[in-house]
C-alpha cells in the first residue's frame, strides 16, 4: 500500500470512529448490541419469493428479519450479504432520517445490521425487504476494499482471509467446497461400516510416513515429542485391537519446504479395512471418488484451468471420473513415457544395478549424499517421478511400487522386490497412497533398520524404528489395507485452484517484518 493510499485509509477510519462515538452517546447497548433474533437467511428469500410479481408480494403483510454485512449502497437500498448469499433492503425516508439521527450520518458500507420488514419487489425486479425496523450490529472501523477491484493481493489475501471471505463469493464457493467434500468422505466411509476415530498429535517417535517431523518438548514428562507426521501406526494399532474398519479425517505436520502443493500443516483421510488388500481399496477409492465428484460438483468430469500471468486462460483440461481409472506398474509407467529406456533393465533392476543408475542420471535424477546407500528400488522410484508422474493426466493408479521406497507395505507374494502398494494421479498431481498393508513383525523390524541405516547416513526423512509397533504387530494384526488421501490436492483439483494456499483458510507464510 503506498503512503498516499495509507493515508487515506486512516482518514476514513478516523472518520468510523467518530461515527461510533457518537452512536455509544446515543444507544443504551455501548454501540455493540449482545443480539439480534434473525429468523430467515438471503438465499431462502431468494428462493421462496424470487419469482413472485410485485403484486403479489405488496399483498403480503407477514416480517421477516434478516442480519447481515452491507456490501453496496444505491440510493435508499442497501445490499446485505449473509452467509447463504445477498438480499437487498430498502429504507424509506422516515428510516433514512432516523439512521442519519442515531447512526452518526449514513450507514457505512462493512456496517453489520439487522433488519425487519415485509418483502416487496422493484420495479427492476430485484427482491428486498421494506424496512420497518433497522437495528445496528456492528460497527466497521475499517474499509473495505474498492468494490470492483475487490482484494487482489494474493498476498494481502491469505493474511487476511477474512477480508478475502467477505469480498470475494470465489473464495467462499472454495471453501463451501471443500466442507462438502470432507463431509462427504465421512458419510461415504461411516455408511460402509467404518468408524471415525481421533490418534494422537503429539508423538515419542515420528511414524507412518517418510518425512522431517517438527520438534518440541512436553514439560511435564520432560520428554522430546513430535507433531505426528501421519496417523498411520496408530490406526492401525486400533485394527491389531480389534476396531476392523476405522478411518480419521487428520491434520498432519511435516517440517518440509513450502510450495503450491505443499503446506507444512494440511489434512488427509486415512482410513483401514481388516480383511481387504489394495485393489480392495483402489476399488473404494475410484467409487468415493467419482461419488464425490457427482454429489459435490453435480458432474463426474472436472474441469481445471491453465491461466497466464495476466490471470487469462490459454488451455482447458478435463478430468474424467465418471470413467474406469487407469491402472499401470510403475515400470510399465516408466516405460510408456520414457524415451526409449531399456526394459531388461528395469525388469530386472537387481541385476542390472550400474545400468540402472546410469539410466537414472540420463533421465536427470541427481546424486546426493543419501544416494550413496540407494538401492534399486529407489532408483526405480526416482526414475518414474522423473519420466512418468507429470504425465499421468487422467485419473490413474500407479502399482508394484519397489519395497525399498515402501517401508510399510507388504511384499507381493510372487515378486518381493515390490509391494502391494498403489499411488492414485490427476493431472500430474499424487492424491492418494494406499496398501496392503504389511503384518509381518520380522519384515517390518528389518525395514524399520533399514531405514534407520539410511537416516544415520544423512535422510532425515527416514523412519524411526518404533518398538511399540513392533510388538503390536506381533499380536497379530490381520490382513488389512490402508489409504491416505490428501483433503487439500482434492479440493485443489475440485475447485480449479492453482496452488495449496487457495483451499487452506489461514496458510503458514513468513511473518511480516517489523
Amino acid at each position: 500500500m503506498t503512503d498516499q493510499a495509507k493515508q487515506d485509509e486512516n482518514k476514513l477510519i478516523a472518520e468510523r470512529r467518530g461515527k461510533l462515538a457518537q452512536i455509544r452517546e446515543n444507544c443504551s447497548a455501548n454501540g455493540h448490541p449482545n443480539k439480534f433474533n434473525r429468523k430467515h437467511y438471503a438465499a431462502d428469500l431468494q428462493a421462496a419469493h424470487g419469482e413472485k410479481d410485485k403484486e403479489t408480494l405488496e399483498a403480503e403483510t407477514e416480517l421477516y428479519s434478516i442480519a447481515g454485512r452491507v456490501m453496496a449502497k444505491r440510493g435508499p437500498f442497501l445490499v446485505l450479504q449473509d452467509m447463504t448469499g445477498r438480499i437487498q433492503a430498502y429504507a424509506e425516508k422516515s428510516v433514512q432520517k432516523e439512521i442519519k439521527a442515531n447512526l452518526g450520518g449514513v450507514l457505512d458500507i462493512g456496517d453489520i445490521i439487522g433488519v425487519t420488514g415485509t418483502m416487496h419487489k422493484s420495479g427492476k425486479g430485484d427482491l428486498y425487504v421494506n424496512m420497518n425496523e433497522y437495528q445496528l450490529l456492528t460497527k466497521s472501523l475499517r474499509p473495505l476494499p474498492e468494490k470492483f477491484h475487490g482484494l487482489q493481493d494474493t498476498e494481502t489475501k491469505y493474511r487476511q482471509r477474512y477480508v478475502d471471505l467477505i469480498i470475494n463469493e470465489e473464495t467462499r464457493t472454495t471453501f463451501q467446497i471443500r466442507s462438502e467434500i470432507v463431509s462427504g468422505i465421512r458419510s461415504f466411509l461411516t455408511e460402509r461400516g467404518f468408524m471415525e476415530v481421533e490418534t494422537p498429535m503429539l508423538q515419542t517417535i515420528p511414524g507412518g510416513a517418510t518425512a522431517k517431523p517438527f520438534e518440541t518438548h512436553h514439560n511435564a514428562l520432560d520428554v522430546e515429542m513430535f507433531l505426528r507426521i501421519a496417523p498411520e501406526l496408530y490406526l492401525k494399532r486400533l485394527v491389531v485391537g480389534g476396531f476392523e474398519k476405522v478411518f480419521e479425517i487428520n491434520r498432519n505436520f511435516r517440517n518440509e519446504g513450502l510450495s503450491t502443493r505443499h503446506n507444512p500443516e494440511f489434512t488427509m483421510i486415512e482410513f483401514y479395512q481388516a480383511y481387504a488388500d489394495y485393489n480392495d481399496l483402489m476399488n473404494l477409492t475410484e467409487d468415493m471418488l467419482r461419488t464425490l465428484a457427482e454429489n459435490v460438483m453435480g458432474t463426474s468430469v472436472i474441469r481445471n484451468t491453465v491461466k497466464n500471468t495476466d490471470g487469462e486462460v490459454v488451455e482447458e483440461k478435463f478430468y474424467d471420473f465418471g470413467k474406469p481409472f487407469t491402472r499401470l506398474s510403475m515400470v510399465d509407467a516408466i516405460l510408456k513415457y520414457g524415451n526409449d529406456l531399456d526394459e531388461t533393465v528395469l525388469r530386472n533392476p537387481e541385476e542390472n544395478l550400474d545400468a540402472l543408475k546410469a539410466m537414472a542420471k540420463q533421465v536427470g535424477v541427481k546424486e546426493t549424499e543419501a544416494s550413496k546407500v540407494w538401492g534399486a528400488g529407489k532408483y526405480i522410484c526416482e526414475i518414474f517421478e522423473e519420466v512418468a508422474e507429470h504425465m499421468l493426466d487422467q485419473p490413474t493408479f500407479i502399482t508394484e511400487y519397489p519395497w525399498e521406497v515402501s517401508p510399510l507395505a507388504r511384499r507381493n507374494d510372487e515378486n518381493p522386490f515390490i509391494t502391494d502398494r498403489f499411488e492414485f494421479f490427476v493431472g500430474g498431481r499424487e492424491l492418494a497412497n494406499g496398501f496392503s498393508e504389511l503384518n509381518d513383525a520380522e519384515d517390518q523390524a528389518a525395514r524399520f533398520r533399514k531405514q534407520v541405516e539410511e537416516k544415520d547416513a544423512g535422510d532425515d526423512e527416514a523412519m524411526h524404528f518404533d518398538e511399540d509397533y513392533i510388538s503390536a504387530l506381533e499380536y497379530g494384526l490381520p490382513p488389512t489395507a490402508g489409504e491416505g488421501i490428501g483433503i487439500d490436492r482434492l479440493v485443489m483439483l475440485f475447485t480449479d485452484s492453482p496452488t495449496i494456499k487457495d483451499v487452506i483458510l489461514f496458510p503458514h507464510m513468513r511473518p511480516l517484518s517489523e
